[in-house]
C-alpha cells in the first residue's frame, strides 16, 4: 500500500499515512487532531546505474538530447 505525506496548515507538523491510491486525496487528520491538512508531493530516490548492459541493442543515429536531435540554440 502506498505512502503519502501530508502537512497540518493549524501546527506545521508533516507526517505520512499508508492508503490505498483511491484514497490519496480524501481529507486526513494530523495526529495531533487538526483537520486542516494538505497532501504534499513526494519525491521518490530510485538507484542503479544508468547505462545500458553491453549485451543490450543500441540505437543507430544521432544523440536526442533534450530537444530530440533538433538545433537547440
Amino acid at each position: 500500500m502506498p505512502r503519502y505525506e501530508y502537512r497540518c496548515r493549524t501546527c506545521g507538523d508533516t507526517f505520512e499515512l499508508s492508503r490505498p491510491m483511491a484514497e490519496s486525496s480524501d481529507p486526513a487528520a494530523c495526529p495531533s487532531g487538526h483537520d486542516d491538512t494538505v497532501k504534499l508531493l513526494s519525491t521518490v530516490a530510485v538507484g542503479g546505474s544508468a547505462s545500458a548492459p553491453a549485451s543490450a541493442p543500441r540505437a543507430s543515429g544521432g544523440g536526442g538530447g533534450c530537444c530530440g536531435g533538433g538545433c537547440c540554440g
